[in-house]
This record gives structure tokens, sequence and C-alpha cells, in this order.
């Protein structure tokens, strides 16, 4: 841990961007491994444990538990609407059925490493960049934590995984929104967690959306894709209205 410690008191913002490229690198590796082994997320899976082992024990030796949120919330469930607004944006992918883009092994494996990725991009943008840049301003960064968070996204379209282009800008504008959006989650609930809870559920049940009750319904998954970023935002900006009218606990 010695390595990780002067790594970060040489520069707490080059830390967090440090693990920024090494999160981005390895994972889009793994994917590549992955792919070519025929099991999507089979390698990223333990790839993204074995950063996310890394960072809870570095977490847990520098004791930055408390700083970053790790932590229960310290405001009521209702004066933060139960978190309703993170469910609905999380589940809206199954509203129309369940379904299974793989076999059972790539859903264990995409399962895992979305909880991994979830744990540690909340981690690594909502803690480490966003606390390091905070004593600088804490609006600037928001704006720089919620941007680098959504634009981290556009590894996307040159990872190989096949998606595209259309799909990965909304993604990144669906993602800068929720950023900003889980920042302030996390300064009004005063803790990271339910952050990391929506992020995990939120990506874990991507590969469970029915897609073909999906096309049957709106016409064409681009319709679809567009309606739910959509929707996703205005319910991200009527959560974030209300959040802002809550004093500030972290």
């Amino acid at each position: 841990m010695s390595l990780l410690d002067r790594l970060h008191k040489k520069s707490p913002v080059g830390f967090a961007i440090a693990w920024i490229v090494v999160y981005v690198v390895g994972s889009s590796i793994a994917d590549d491994i992955s792919q070519d082994l025929g099991t999507r997320k089979l390698v990223t899976a333990f790839a993204q444990l074995a950063m996310s082992l890394l960072l809870c024990l570095w977490v847990r030796h520098a004791g930055e538990e408390e700083r970053l949120g790790l932590r229960e919330p310290r405001t009521s469930a209702a004066r933060m609407l139960f978190y309703l607004p993170l469910l609905i944006v999380a589940t809206k992918k199954v509203w129309l059925g369940l379904g299974m883009d793989g076999t059972p092994l790539e859903g264990a494996c995409w399962v895992a490493s979305m909880c991994c990725v979830g744990y540690l991009e909340e981690l690594i943008f909502r803690g480490l960049l966003f606390r390091a840049m905070e004593p600088d301003g804490r609006t600037s960064a928001i704006v720089v934590s919620s941007l680098t968070f959504g634009m981290g996204h556009i590894v996307n379209v040159l990872n190989g995984s096949g998606q595209e282009l259309v799909e990965t800008l909304a993604q990144i504008a669906f993602a800068v929104a929720v950023g900003f959006m889980l920042v302030l989650v996390l300064l009004k609930s005063g803790s990271i967690w339910p952050c990391v809870i929506f992020h995990m559920l939120n990506n874990a049940l991507s590969f469970f959306e029915n897609e073909a009750a999906t096309i049957a319904f709106f016409g064409t998954y681009s319709r679809a894709l567009w309606l739910s970023v959509g929707t996703s935002a205005v319910v991200a900006v009527i959560y974030i209205a209300w959040l802002l009218r809550q004093p500030d606990v972290a």
C-alpha cells in the first residue's frame, strides 16, 4: 500500500485520475480477452473484482471511509423521497418484462462485473475525484466529476463491444445527468452507498432487458433508447431540483 499512499499524498487529484486510467484501460483489455474466449465479462468480472478489493483495502488502510461516504445515510429516507427516483431510473429497462441477453454463465459474469463497476465508479468519481477537487471549489468539483464520469463511457465505442455511436452518445448524456444527480445524493444523504446500490442495479438489469418486447412496444430500439434517456433525464432533473432544496450533510 506504500506506493498508493505516496501517490495519494503527492496529488489526490492525480491519484483519482490514475485510478480512472487503470479502471478504464484494465476493463477494456479484460473485455477484449473475454470476447476472444467467447464469454462476455468472463475475465472482466475477475479483473474488476481484483480492482475493487485493492481499492477497498486501500480505503480502509488510509482511514478514508468517513470522508468518502462509506457509512450509513445521515438523512432520513423521507427527505430523500425514499430514493424512489433512483429506483425508477434503475429499473426502467425491465418494465416491459424480463429477458436474457446471453447464456446463464454470461449473465452471472455480467452481474458480478456490474456490481464491481458500481462500487469502483462511485468510489473513483464520486469519492476520490470529487473529494480531491472539492477544496478548490465544490461547484467545479461537481461539474468536472460528472462530465468526466459521462465522457468515460466513450470507451464503449473504442473497445470493440459493438455498441453503436448513437447509443454511446445517449449513454454519455445519461451518465452526465446521473453523475450530477448522484453527487447531490452523496452530499444530501451523507452516504455513497445509495449511489453504489443504484449503479449496481442500473447496470446489472441491462442484461435482463426484454429487447423483443421493447421493440414491439416502441416500434424501434432506437426510439425506445431515446425515450428511455429522455424519461430518465426528466426524472433526474425533478430529483435534482428536490435535492437542491435539502441541506448538505456531507
